[in-house]
């Protein structure tokens, strides 16, 4: 009799068990299935917007389009003066003339201001070709030269396009006055990078894609604007954003970084007088070392300490003007 009892006991518990997780099944289901249709919506949605989104970038005035390679790049030119700045981002900086903007506009009366967008940047297209500094430069310079710059630049690159400046300054020495570095990289910044560090980046690029296909980026990236933009700014940057995240093209750069560095480093130091203003050093383990290290290879080289983060001249924008203007005055 206990065994039957038993026995029955075990069945009730295994009809519960069975009917308790049919519940679940439904609910976990349940859940599913309004995440599909909520992401479903998002797609809908970002699909319909990115047509708005054309029409803006294709209608904007601020820059100016040119031919290069078989496509367009973004020029943005702006103020007179005997000096021309030019203005390098950072890696994948999605927009880099509203980035510098706020900071280039000080210079207006007394410089003439120029902000490259590369290919895969800003309001210029993607490029299927190499991504190596060589092209990157050849690049910059045709653009410059469609645009109707000419004379001698003062290079003003922050970050990643460090780089470039470099390459530029000892390939094309006449072409540069000088070149001012906001907290610009240098080639040692990067000698801890492998395969493996590559394709993390890489990896992280094709999330970030994949998000912005998604329509996920269109709902966080009003957050992530600055509060002085004006609203037109605001839509730009939007449309920009939503169509460039995670651009292939910029993320082809770090295919080529090796390379790069292998390159430049085969070749003299530049030879142009240069201004490193140098940030906090938060950007990653060692980089003042860096700089400093390689401002003692310059013959002609003045450095600024900032207590800042990496984005020197949104941070500090009135030490950087100050250090620039007496950097620019020195040179008449």
């Amino acid at each position: 009799m206990t065994l039957y009892f038993m026995n029955l006991k075990r069945r009730k518990n295994t009809k519960s068990m069975k009917k308790a997780l049919r519940i679940i099944g439904k609910i976990v289901l349940g859940v599913l299935a309004t995440i599909v249709v909520l992401l479903l919506g998002i797609f809908i949605y970002n699909r319909i917007k990115l047509a708005d989104d054309k029409d803006v970038i294709n209608n904007q005035q601020l820059s100016q389009m040119v031919e290069v390679d078989g496509q367009m790049m973004s020029v943005y030119i702006s103020g007179e003066g005997k000096h021309t700045l030019v203005f390098m981002s950072g890696a994948g900086t999605p927009c880099p003339i509203l980035d510098f903007k706020p900071f280039t506009d000080r210079f207006d009366e007394d410089y003439r201001i120029v902000i490259i967008e590369k290919f895969g940047y800003g309001f210029s297209n993607e490029y299927d070709g190499s991504r190596d500094v060589e092209t990157r430069v050849s690049q910059n310079r045709k653009a410059l030269e469609a645009a109707g710059i000419t004379g001698s630049f003062i290079l003003c690159p922050h970050s990643y396009s460090g780089l470039e400046a470099i390459y530029w300054a000892q390939n094309y020495p006449d072409e540069i006055e000088a070149i001012i570095g906001l907290d610009m990289a240098v080639p040692r910044a990067y000698d801890m990078y492998d395969d493996n560090i590559i394709q993390s980046v890489k990896s992280s690029d094709s999330i970030n894609r994949l998000l912005r296909e998604i329509g996920i980026v269109r709902l966080f990236v009003g957050g992530t604007l600055p509060d002085d933009f004006t609203d037109e700014e605001k839509k730009i940057a939007t449309a920009i954003i939503c169509n460039n995240f995670g651009s292939k093209t910029a993320s082809n750069e770090t295919d080529y970084i090796i390379s790069d560095l292998a390159l430049i480093d085969g070749m003299p130091m530049p030879d142009v007088p240069t201004l490193l203003i140098i940030s906090d050093g938060t950007v990653t383990e060692g980089w003042i070392d860096f700089e400093m290290n390689y401002a003692s290879q310059l013959s002609d080289v003045t450095t600024v300490q900032l207590n800042c983060g990496h984005s020197v001249y949104d941070y500090e924008p009135d030490k950087c003007e100050a250090a620039m203007r007496g950097f620019i005055d020195g040179l008449d």
